[in-house]
């Protein structure tokens, strides 16, 4: 898979995630925050079990079946997505959609850090520009007039880092692994689990509750996560960490894009000018490279 083929993907998967953050808000009119993760990322896991089932299949057949150690980093990638995406969620309670997409992007320069400190991967100058233009257009599209930070506000800030980390290390795990679907599945279940253990102690669980969050546990569960996060994994291995998490972070457009067009939302232009810079950036990040190679 080509570079353009692979940040296609990822583009889709944002696409797909901006979609649902009206589901993530509504989902929590029947559930606690923990309890949709959890049922959501089940979901998720049964829809790709099918595609994962035929990839084990392959790899057993060719004698590289995921070993121990592929199976830890699979436990520690559901850690990471259980992190993020709970943190995010009880975030929700507490704040806007708006700032929730604005604080979740400050994943966006954190990765290029984390993989300059960690691999020794020096990103090309583009990165960086493109990075600060993400939170800039963010910025812009929450209005431009500074946040009034909440405690759902901090709940989004600390799911930054689980973020980049995921970020950083889902493509180099699904590469050595040479499965992606497998991985996809083993990191919904282990943070299907982990959440819904987690909802069952702590938050009030009734059928009735479930019906009324089922539109949005279906939706979220079945493209959000059974669809964009295995987007997700499958471009990262054809693409740089920081090229993925500029790609990922425009989710935050489409949220507001959606939220126009289903919520009766309606951007000003500091919230257009927002989502010309995120374009600009993305825009950047791609092109920049094919200039240099050609060059």
């Amino acid at each position: 898979m080509g570079r353009w083929q692979a940040n296609g993907l990822m583009l889709l998967a944002a696409v797909i995630w901006g979609s649902a953050f009206i589901g993530q808000v509504k989902g929590m009119d029947g559930v606690g925050p923990l309890a949709f993760t959890g049922l959501r990322f089940l979901l998720g896991a049964v829809v790709v079990a099918p595609l994962a089932w035929l990839e084990w299949q392959r790899l057993r057949l060719q004698r590289q079946a995921p070993g121990r150690r592929d199976a830890g980093q699979v436990l520690l990638l559901g850690a990471l997505l259980t992190l993020g995406v709970v943190m995010q969620q009880i975030g929700l309670t507490g704040t806007s959609v708006t700032n929730a997409g604005f604080l979740t992007a400050l994943y966006v320069p954190l990765v290029p850090l984390l993989a300059w400190l960690f691999n020794r991967e020096r990103p090309g100058w583009s990165v960086w520009p493109a990075a600060i233009g993400c939170l800039l257009g963010t910025w812009l599209l929450a209005g431009g007039n500074g946040l009034s930070l909440q405690v759902g506000d901090a709940w989004v800030i600390g799911s930054a880092l689980p973020w980049a980390l995921h970020v950083l290390w889902v493509g180099r795990v699904a590469n050595r692994m040479g499965g992606a679907y497998v991985l996809a599945c083993g990191q919904f279940l282990v943070c299907g689990v982990l959440a819904s253990a987690a909802g069952l102690a702590t938050e009030p669980l009734s059928w009735s509750g479930i019906q009324v969050a089922g539109s949005a546990i279906l939706y979220t569960g079945v493209l959000s996560v059974g669809v964009a996060y295995t987007l997700q994994v499958v471009g990262q291995r054809h693409a740089p960490p920081a090229d993925a998490a500029i790609l990922l972070s425009s989710e935050t457009l489409f949220a507001a894009l959606f939220g126009a067009w289903l919520m009766g939302d309606r951007l000003d232009p500091a919230g257009l000018a927002g989502c010309a810079v995120i374009l600009a950036s993305i825009l950047l990040v791609q092109v920049q490279p094919f200039f240099a190679a050609r060059r």
